[in-house]
């Protein structure tokens, strides 16, 4: 069967998740779903769902508090689930090893939790807080973010949706910090404040950033550009094809495979050109850079996002395209 088949009846169904679905295809009623909302132009404003997945496994899961609590209480309960614990989803030996580092992160030092190891498990961010466990992930699409925190020694389990980007990481965060504390028996940190103040100096760094660009782009002039030496198909192994075409007097940029992806080129400098893509539900304009050879005919092109606060999904810098046509 499908993922998705696989997600519905193998878990949702059997914890009675009612109101949980793997894809937005399978939500048949979708009068009472919340609407996502960005601030990217300055103004709170509603989005489009983000309904149009390649992989549903990722970000593509529909569901509530209520329904939410369920997957916690089985996880906190070592797999098992029902009246009196009677049912067993997974055994407790899938738990450890979901539960167990395979990949060894950076250590942040805190020494408000003295914490000793950081990794990510399948699945799972894992740390220690003051001798707990800690086991959480984020999630998020255009528009919406979530957190699911929970502390086993506890018996705690957190869930965090909210239907805004930007600042919500922030919220979700100050929301979290807060409960684990009062439950670590930890003073109150002013979370709230500190994460307003954190988000709003990267915010405005950033903005001067962009804003630079965008000035330099107003401004820049160079007659020796040849806008036919960039036209072309240039292909990365992993993302696909893309192209460099004119669109009337002005380069455009498309991905075949990501058509959202699709924008002007503004020439910046050198053989830089900064993309405005047609897309604005995100803060993802970004940078093309070409390498020319010895006719200046270019040969490939780097990436990577304009502005530093640009969500992680974008890892334009990890591409490296280069002519095919």
């Amino acid at each position: 069967m499908s993922y998705e088949e696989f997600v519905q009846k193998r878990i949702m169904v059997p914890l009675q998740m009612e109101n949980s679905f793997a894809s937005m295809k399978a939500m048949k009623d979708q009068n009472n779903i919340a609407s996502p909302h960005t601030t990217t132009t300055g103004k709170i404003r509603t989005i489009a769902q983000f309904g149009d997945l390649v992989n549903n496994a990722a970000g593509g899961l529909f569901s509530n508090a209520e329904d939410m609590s369920e997957w916690m209480l089985l996880q906190l309960n070592k797999g098992k689930y029902g009246k009196d614990l009677q049912n067993q989803l997974f055994s407790e030996e899938s738990q450890l090893e979901m539960w167990k580092i395979h990949t060894v992160e950076d250590l942040d030092p805190n020494p408000r939790y003295n914490s000793h190891f950081r990794g990510y498990g399948l699945g799972w961010e894992l740390t220690d807080l003051k001798g707990n466990l800690s086991v959480s992930h984020t999630g998020g699409l255009p528009g919406m973010l979530s957190i699911v925190t929970m502390i086993p020694d506890l018996n705690l389990g957190i869930v965090i949706l909210t239907n805004t980007e930007n600042g919500g990481m922030g919220v979700f965060s100050s929301i979290s910090q807060t409960i684990i504390d009062s439950y670590l028996g930890l003073e109150d940190f002013g979370w709230v404040d500190k994460y307003n103040a954190y988000f709003k100096s990267q915010e405005h760094s950033g903005e001067e950033i962009v804003r630079n660009v965008w000035e330099t782009v107003k401004t820049a002039n160079d007659v020796s550009i040849k806008t036919e030496d960039y036209v072309g198909i240039y292909r990365d192994n992993w993302f696909g094809d893309v192209e460099v075409f004119m669109k009337g007097n002005e380069l455009w940029f498309r991905s075949y495979r990501s058509p959202k992806l699709t924008g002007q080129m503004h020439y910046y400098k050198a053989n830089a050109f900064a993309i405005k893509w047609e897309y604005q539900d995100m803060n993802c304009d970004a940078f093309a850079v070409f390498s020319l050879d010895e006719e200046g005919m270019a040969q490939s092109i780097k990436m990577k996002g304009i502005s530093p606060n640009i969500d992680f999904s974008f890892d334009f810098q990890d591409l490296n395209l280069q002519r095919v046509k």
